[in-house]
């Protein structure tokens, strides 16, 4: 039966220590906590003197409680009297601790006293209050030796344990807050990688407006940041908006043209991009920039309008009925470029061979600045170039004569140039040379009245002689003068009629 009871005494102290322990926490700093017995006695004996003192302001335990603390106060006095007994045997040493209570202080020294300066303090209790709880008082050495013989080794080691196990408790929870952290940023990390991201990229292609036409068709080629292999057409308006993949490593390149509304058609650009996603809203103009030209229209095959078509139903339009209308659209635009440039060939056919002139030595064609504004008439070997719907007004007359027999021009004409055509035969190219007529006429220092030269005309021939390589006004005043430079002004015609008649003069077939 008394084991019984000392083995509840036992727990019932051994749960009270545990209970000290975690309630002191807030009053020990852990780095000058010591595994000495004499430290750790002197704590243990003020941490009881200050539950004591915080018990007496508390409401009155029951009767069991009372009856149990003075049965454990009457045994701390008996081991008290035998302790003091014991040292009163000894010497006394001069170096003994002497415990000084806040209540033996004198009155000038009571936290109540009178402050320099301030005039006198109403008298207050000596004791600082902290809420309800009094300020503990410090045990002295005989007290502290009395407590520590008291407690168990077996209280005090759990005492300590349960410090430094609290201890531990809280620097776990300073380690498990930190490591959550970084899960959590890790976690926001991976939750990146795994978010499709929006990119945009530079096109040019003009003319097109994607909500009317077809998108852009974009080739993505690549590995995403999970290590996945992409490979995908995905489409941009004009402004390269409508790319959206996760954060990796890409080539981009143009798949196929898109079709404006007209129709038009554009060549697909053969170059190629390699970019790095990272970010949301990141803009990959200066990597990757693709320019789309329109090609001549007639030159636009069915095969290229059929892959614009095919991409523009796939994801260039919202539906194959838009995708279809684009497709005639740029069919029909195409025929209309084709029929045009049928019409033109066809024309300058039929002007050309309205230019071409033969007689029964040689052949030649009417130079295109002369065409429309030049007619013709011949017999036999000779070839009269006159200024439309005025016969007496000649350009440029051709002779052939016989290899080895003089030439002679009419008067006031003079040769122009000469064409061997290797047959026996060279023609002689003669006329007025209106680049020095022209202004003598108009300033009046010719025989020929002004009245002969209208000044639309005089402006026409002197055209057609130089080829408008200088204006009349440069001509009259600055190349030939008033003064009539006769060679300066031969020289002109002379030479523009090289270029463009002289070459295309050759032998009859």
């Amino acid at each position: 039966m008394k084991d019984e009871t000392m083995g509840q005494e036992d727990a019932a102290q051994d749960a009270e220590a545990c209970a000290e322990a975690l309630e002191s926490l807030d009053r020990i700093a852990l780095d000058e906590l010591s595994f000495s017995d004499s430290a750790v006695d002197a704590q243990d004996e003020a941490h009881e003197d200050t539950e004591d003192e915080v018990s007496d302001a508390k409401d009155a335990p029951d009767e069991a409680e009372a009856e149990a603390e003075a049965e454990a106060e009457a045994e701390a006095e008996a081991e008290a009297e035998e302790d003091d007994s014991r040292a009163d045997d000894q010497p006394e040493s001069d170096t003994s601790e002497e415990t000084i209570l806040l209540d033996n202080l004198p009155a000038e020294d009571s936290l109540t006293r009178e402050l320099p300066g301030l005039g006198s303090a109403p008298a207050v209790d000596e004791t600082i209050a902290m809420g309800d709880i009094p300020l503990p008082s410090v045990p002295s050495a005989h007290e502290a030796e009395a407590r520590h013989r008291k407690i168990s080794p077996k209280r005090r080691n759990l005492m300590v344990a349960g410090v430094v196990a609290v201890a531990l408790v809280a620097g776990g929870a300073g380690y498990a807050a930190w490591n959550g952290y970084q899960q959590e940023q890790a976690a926001a990390v991976a939750a990146s990688a795994h978010t499709m991201m929006s990119v945009q990229i530079g096109v040019h292609a003009a003319g097109l407006d994607c909500s009317t036409g077809s998108k852009i068709p974009v080739q993505v080629s690549g590995q995403d940041s999970d290590g996945s292999s992409v490979s995908e057409t995905l489409y941009v308006d004009e402004h390269g908006r409508g790319i959206k993949l996760l954060p990796g490593d890409y080539t981009l390149s143009i798949a196929g043209s898109p079709i404006a509304a007209d129709g038009t058609i554009y060549t697909v650009p053969t170059t190629k991009a390699q970019v790095t996603i990272k970010s949301d809203g990141q803009d990959l103009s200066a990597q990757a920039t693709f320019k789309l030209k329109v090609p001549s229209a007639d030159t636009v095959t069915d095969d290229q309008i059929d892959a614009a078509a095919k991409y523009a139903e796939e994801g260039g339009v919202n539906s194959a009925a838009v995708a279809k209308v684009l497709q005639q659209a740029a069919t029909a635009r195409r025929d209309a470029a084709v029929n045009a440039v049928s019409s033109r060939e066809a024309q300058a056919a039929r002007d050309a061979d309205a230019r071409h002139k033969a007689t029964d030595l040689y052949q030649l064609d009417i130079p295109v600045e002369w065409y429309g504004k030049v007619a013709t008439w011949q017999n036999g070997s000779t070839l009269c170039i006159y200024l439309d719907d005025d016969a007496n007004t000649p350009i440029v007359t051709l002779v052939a004569v016989r290899d080895g027999e003089t030439f002679t021009p009419d008067d006031g004409d003079t040769v122009l140039g000469t064409v061997s055509l290797g047959n026996g035969y060279t023609v002689y190219a003669s006329g007025p040379v209106y680049p020095y007529v022209i202004p003598q006429t108009i300033n009046g220092r010719t025989q020929d009245p002004v009245s002969t030269y209208p000044m639309d005309t005089a402006i026409e021939l002197v055209e057609l002689t130089t080829g408008n390589r200088y204006t009349y006004s440069q001509i009259k005043n600055v190349l030939v003068g008033k003064d009539g430079k006769a060679d300066a002004a031969t020289k002109l015609e002379t030479d523009y009629l090289a270029q463009i008649l002289l070459p295309s003069i050759k032998a009859q077939d």
